[in-house]
């Protein structure tokens, strides 16, 4: 068999546990703008339904339910929200230097606006607003929390025009 050559893939969403998934989806929804493709909705321990059995494939058999709701960013990458009824009402420990995922990143053109929202609404700014290239290029970024804890970064630029050489001439 012939090897095919490896090809990006895309992003297709993001899970997120939380404690409380109304505020959640009102926090997302109101400060990121992002679409409800599917409002809260309880998922049960059963083997009736597809969701049933992918859920104890995913979770295995010691829960019973949890709620789950679906939004969408405005480039159609999903945004998974699960609330289980043991979830705590802490905030995750912030540890970077440990395996697996510590942020992901959105981007907005207007960070110091968003940022005002994010903290108007419960979250945290981490950081100063910090440029990636000061004198060089309009580039800026920052670290923040929603108020569950979940750290995330801001960009004013899309990935590839911050990291590429070029990308800006002034």
């Amino acid at each position: 068999m012939k090897e095919q050559k490896t090809y990006p893939r895309t992003f297709s969403h993001i899970g997120i546990t939380v404690p409380d998934i109304s505020a959640a989806v009102e926090f997302y929804q109101e400060v990121m703008g992002w679409y409800v493709i599917m409002p809260p909705s309880e998922v049960k321990n059963e083997k009736e339904t597809a969701i049933g059995k992918m859920c104890i494939d995913v979770f295995g058999e010691d829960w019973n339910s949890f709620e789950i709701a679906h939004l969408a960013t405005s480039d159609g990458i999903g945004i998974e929200l699960f609330s289980f009824p043991e979830t705590p009402d802490i905030k995750p420990e912030f540890n970077p230097f440990n395996p697996g995922l510590f942020h992901f990143c959105v981007q907005d053109p207007n960070i110091e606006v968003l940022i005002a929202k994010i903290v108007a609404y419960g979250g945290r700014q981490r950081m100063p607003i910090r440029e990636y290239y000061p004198n060089d290029k309009p580039y800026k970024m920052c670290y923040v929390e929603d108020p569950f804890g979940v750290v995330f970064e801001i960009y004013t630029h899309s990935y590839e025009l911050t990291y590429s050489s070029g990308a800006y001439t002034g």
